[in-house]
């Protein structure tokens, strides 16, 4: 079977730490070329992951290697331009989080990918986390979610993401709200509060409440100014309870018993301590090269992200809404 040709633009931390290794441990991919405006970095990823076709220009990138998938890795107020050049490459698309600045850019980019019958997708990797997806079957084997929580608390004091360039909630904490949506659906009603710390000029605080289409509530939990970077996770369903640390570990309870009747742990899940692993990267980039073997949008394709960036948008609003 010929491999799939990936291209990558964007050499930056999230993209050595867990995409790069993702990529190169799959045997079906081969990455034709990376690319990255500071030859520094460029040379330091090509030369660990074996990459012999750098670029410090995308457009060349896609010229001369015309590759199949693309995967962009850059930060938000980045993406629009060079995304768009991929879709009309003739390459299909995966974004880093979040899609973009504003749900319209996204809307634009999901446009953009329909008209080329590319396929597209964002990278919320808590949707493929493993400790996560074997407690939310464990869960709803008894029934479907009726409460949860999510929490995603960081050490940031910091203020400001990209001088500005976009807030935080929808550049970061943005992994904890589509997490909402996967686990209740689409939302009815929010309720939420935006706070910023004292002596900061922009948000850092974001708490809402949310009532969905079916039936469920959730409450959403972010704060960027506590003493330790936290990601819990809370799932409720008839008669049965899971806490979580989504990137480590997971207990499942039922029917008020004194020994939990589940426990998983992401090494355990996945026989590896690496993060691109446990975390769900490996996974979620696995997904998406399968979609594109198959021609199955990815469940997070570009259509779906602007549900998500909607809703950062609702909680930023503050209040009901």
């Amino acid at each position: 079977m010929d491999k799939v040709r990936v291209g990558v633009i964007g050499c930056g931390g999230i993209a050595n730490a867990m995409h790069f290794p993702s990529l190169a441990a799959m045997p079906e991919v081969e990455i034709v070329g990376c690319c990255d405006v500071v030859p520094a970095k460029l040379s330091a990823t090509a030369d660990r992951f074996g990459i012999a076709n750098r670029y410090t220009d995308y457009r060349l990138l896609l010229a001369e290697q015309s590759p199949e998938v693309v995967h962009v890795l850059l930060p938000p107020h980045h993406v629009f331009d060079v995304a768009i050049a991929v879709l009309d490459s003739g390459a299909h698309l995966m974004l880093e989080k979040p899609p973009g600045i504003t749900a319209g850019q996204t809307a634009a980019m999901a446009r953009a990918a329909e008209a080329a019958g590319r396929l597209s997708m964002v990278a919320f990797n808590r949707r493929h986390m493993p400790v996560l997806g074997a407690c939310l079957a464990e869960v709803t084997a008894r029934g479907p979610l009726d409460q949860f929580a999510v929490t995603f608390y960081k050490h940031h004091f910091t203020g400001d993401y990209f001088r500005g360039a976009i807030d935080v909630l929808t550049c970061d904490a943005i992994h904890a709200v589509d997490l909402m949506r996967h686990l209740g659906g689409e939302p009815r009603r929010v309720a939420s509060s935006v706070r910023a710390a004292e002596g900061q000029p922009t948000p850092s605080r974001w708490n809402a409440f949310i009532e969905f289409e079916n039936g469920a509530v959730g409450q959403l939990m972010t704060n960027w100014t506590v003493g330790k970077r936290f990601h819990h996770g809370e799932l409720h369903a008839r008669g049965v309870s899971c806490l979580l640390e989504f990137e480590r570990e997971g207990t499942v309870w039922a029917d008020n018993g004194e020994q939990p009747v589940a426990r998983h742990s992401a090494e355990e899940l996945t026989g590896s301590s690496e993060p691109y692993v446990k975390w769900g990267f490996l996974a979620e980039n696995q997904y998406f090269v399968d979609c594109v073997r198959s021609g199955r949008q990815p469940s997070s394709h570009l259509g779906d992200a602007v549900k998500t960036m909607e809703l950062a948008a609702r909680i930023l609003s503050g209040g009901w809404c």
